[in-house]
């Protein structure tokens, strides 16, 4: 009967299973495959309240699929609810996710299921009483607060690691259903954060830091248990233990620097006496011990798979360590470059980050950041960026490699790769003077571009290179003002006008093109841009400013004209014209008098003429910050005697503009935070990656409260803690034994060999098997006195019952 009922459970699980690989494969196998259909509710109830537990199952698995489409699945809650005393753990699984989902929104019947699931905390599974304690923290009914903490305590003793994670989890839930239970949460965290078990210890973290970040005091006996089981940890427990350690050390580990002189040698055959030591010396940060033991432990999780984790170690070098463990960290941050694209363009923000603090690092991986064809235009920027920054720290060939390969992307079909390779150009040749010829010889072959922002772009670049050294660069103006009658684009247009004014004064008055340039720009100043009409008025400006200085100049050289007879009152006898901008040559020689005329050829010169005009024509523009500002021009060319203010504010040299990097804002944004991704432009502000100050030293805890005392070897979380591989390599090493000579009372140390071990294993043998022959001789002389006794009391005994046997007999007999 056995064999048929066990045939027939085979039988029905093999009908199951063919039934599912039959539904998975004609879903596989359609094209399109629709939604899933609903079923009514009455077929749904009938399945819940099935005794088969595959219907139970099936309806259960129609039910979350609607819950997660968003549709109405409230009425059938005390039908799933019911089932939660199944045996089966899958349908147990499903109606856990079914009670977390509807239980806030019917308490009292959730409230039913308490019992059951606290039953489940007692089932011999460890699964099971971990899903029950997660289960029952999640169900947000405060009445039920106590109940979490008493589960959370017994989950907290429990003989397996996952449910006493589960407990560690718990404890921030129960914390949010009731705020009162605090103190004794605090009792289980403390115990949680001191069990030997990595993954226990680092769920217990993560509730520490959600629970009270704040309670250091909490971390100073397990501090070194932690750092050693940081290794260890899953990846989300190794993230938590390091943003806790990098608190934890701001604000317990003083951070010390000491002064540190470097010697420096003359030559190699000069006295070695004759050493000069520099009087000032290098600050070098001295690491702590407890510190350099997180560092240490940080170093080999950069061979982690996660990419966070790589990113939060790089973020502690960086905010606690010195350089070297800094540069450490780089390789594997470049090796983030061979992760998908969007794991590899929050590696690049970051790389770019440590890059602006420890560019020259970065030299040897410049084959790492080539653009590939497949790269978004983001990564491609960021990319450009690294280069851009290390350009200055390379070698001549590196420096070659990189502006060719900037040159190959201005010749790009995606007009924006080609903008921001103009960019990049512009900032290596800030640094360079080789580097600003060659790309200001690029950058003039863009000038002509159809593309009216790339040529803006280009000249944006062209001009803050000529303004680093305007005495070279006479020819290139005159080149880019030939390009006007080509350059439709306004912004373009502007920025060679205001290059034409700005050079203006410079080299001879004949061979000075902005008056010509100003007549040309005349003609055609009504069909022109605002951008290109406020560069024209200024550019006349700055024309009529140059000429007045040369007048004045020339006045000042001539000697002065002698006084004639009707100027006897006047006693300045070299009175300078001051005529009004808008009056005719007629007004101006009725209304002055023979000293205050001009001299002859000043109304016969085309500068005043072409000033006068642009005056006129501004007069009647339509653009408001275009007449206010001609207004202010006018203002400060209306008296030629006194051009000072002028030339003060039209003239005056402007220093050589310095191009940023582009992620210059986010130099002080911590690595691995979503505000170094996104920007400060978002408005995120502060994240919780943010870490306070160094401690002072008068302030920093005692370093004995870190000491792990009372603590066994692999009992708890302690200093005597470790692992079963360290704890085996021990027992293997070389054992030394100490033999003392008597004669010279020397120590003297053997080694022992392979044989040695073995003989001693032999000897030993022999000796267990000898002592045990011994007991067993032992045991047999014990047994054999112990019998001779027994059988001495039976015979006695025998003898008593004939006796009594006679005597009973007599009686019968009587």
């Amino acid at each position: 009967m056995e064999s048929i009922s066990r045939i027939s459970s085979m039988l029905e699980t093999a009908r199951e299973l063919t039934l599912e690989a039959a539904q998975s494969a004609g879903a596989a196998r359609s094209l399109n495959p629709r939604p899933p259909r609903d079923l009514p509710f009455l077929q749904v109830k009938k399945l819940l309240d099935s005794r088969n537990d595959r219907d139970i199952l099936g309806g259960l698995r129609k039910v979350i699929s609607m819950m997660y489409r968003s549709r109405p699945c409230l009425p059938y809650f005390s039908a799933v609810v019911k089932n939660v005393a199944s045996p089966n753990i899958e349908v147990k699984k499903l109606v856990y996710i079914y009670l977390l989902h509807y239980a806030e929104s019917e308490p009292d019947l959730a409230l039913l299921s308490i019992n059951t699931i606290q039953k489940s905390l007692t089932d011999q599974n460890p699964q099971v009483r971990a899903m029950a304690l997660r289960v029952m923290s999640g169900i947000r009914v405060p009445v039920i607060s106590q109940i979490v903490s008493l589960a959370i305590k017994r989950g907290c003793a429990d003989m397996s690691p996952h449910v006493r994670k589960a407990a560690a989890l718990a404890i921030p839930k129960c914390y949010r259903l009731d705020p009162t239970t605090m103190p004794q949460l605090l009792d289980y965290l403390q115990i949680l954060l001191g069990d030997k078990q990595y993954f226990v210890a680092g769920s217990a973290v993560t509730a520490y830091l959600e629970l009270c970040p704040d309670r250091v005091e909490l971390i100073h006996k397990h501090y070194r248990s932690l750092v050693r089981k940081l290794v260890d940890m899953d990846e989300w427990g190794q993230l938590a233990t390091l943003r806790l350690m990098s608190i934890y050390t701001r604000r317990c580990l003083p951070r010390r620097i000491k002064k540190v002189k470097r010697s420096k040698t003359r030559g190699f055959y000069e006295d070695e006496a004759s050493r000069d030591e520099s009087s000032a010396g290098e600050e070098v940060q001295v690491l702590d011990p407890d510190l350099e033991l997180f560092l240490k432990a940080c170093k080999s999780l950069l061979q982690s798979r996660n990419s966070a984790v790589i990113v939060s170690v790089a973020r502690c070098f960086l905010d606690l360590g010195t350089p070297e463990y800094i540069d450490t960290a780089i390789g594997p941050l470049v090796a983030l470059l061979r992760s998908p694209q969007d794991i590899q363009q929050v590696a690049l923000y970051n790389i770019v980050d440590v890059c602006l603090a420890r560019p020259k690092q970065f030299i040897r991986y410049t084959n790492h950041f080539l653009v590939h064809a497949t790269d978004p235009f983001d990564i491609a920027c960021l990319k450009f960026e690294v280069w851009t920054l290390i350009y200055p720290h390379c070698e001549s060939h590196i420096r070659d490699m990189i502006l060719s390969e900037f040159e190959h992307f201005t010749r790009s079909p995606d007009p924006e790769i080609v903008r921001e390779s103009v960019r990049a150009i512009g900032r290596c040749a800030q640094n360079d003077s080789k580097a600003s010829a060659r790309g200001l010889r690029l950058l003039l072959n863009q000038v002509s571009s159809q593309d009216g922002r790339l040529a803006a772009e280009s000249l944006t670049v062209i001009r803050h290179l000529i303004q680093r050294d305007p005495q070279a660069h006479n020819k290139t103006v005159i080149r880019l003002a030939k390009n006007l009658d080509t350059t439709p684009h306004p912004d373009a247009r502007a920025t060679i006008i205001w290059l034409v004014g700005e050079f203006a004064g410079m080299g001879n008055s004949e061979n000075n093109i902005a008056p010509d340039v100003l007549r040309i720009l005349t003609k055609s100043f009504a069909s022109e841009s605002e951008a290109a009409k406020l560069q024209i008025v200024l550019l006349a400006a700055r024309v009529y400013l140059h000429y007045l200085n040369r007048i004045r100049e020339q006045n000042r050289d001539q000697p002065p004209h002698p006084p004639s007879s009707h100027s006897a009152d006047n006693n300045d006898s070299n009175l300078e014209f001051e005529p009004n901008p808008f009056a005719t040559s007629e007004e101006i020689y009725q209304n002055s008098s023979p000293e205050q005329l001009p001299p002859p050829d000043i109304e016969d010169h085309p500068i005043p003429k072409l000033w006068r005009h642009i005056l006129l024509l501004t007069r009647y523009d339509t653009s408001y910050d275009l007449r206010d500002r001609t207004r202010t021009y006018r203002a400060l060319l209306s008296s030629p005697s006194s051009t000072d203010l002028a030339s003060l504010l039209l003239l005056a040299p402007k220093p050589a503009p310095h191009i940023p990097s582009p992620s210059e804002a986010r130099k002080d944004l911590p690595l691995g935070s979503a505000s170094l991704v996104l920007g400060t432009q978002v408005g995120l502000g502060k994240s919780g990656l943010w870490l306070p100050d160094w401690v002072s030293e008068h302030e920093a805890p005692d370093p004995s409260v870190r000491d792990e005392k009372g603590i066994s070897v692999g009992g708890g979380a302690g200093g005597g803690e470790r692992a079963a591989g360290e704890a085996l390599d021990q027992a293997l090493r070389v054992e030394k034994e100490r033999i003392v000579d008597k004669g010279k009372g020397k120590e003297k140390v053997v080694e022992k060999s392979l044989e040695d071990w073995l003989g001693e294993e032999k000897a030993e043998e022999v000796e267990e098997s000898e002592t045990d022959e011994e007991e067993e001789g032992e045991e047999e002389e014990e047994g054999s006195s112990e019998y001779e006794e027994v059988t001495d009391s039976e015979e006695e005994d025998d003898d008593d019952d004939g006796v009594e046997e006679a005597e009973r007999k007599g009686l019968v007999e009587k």
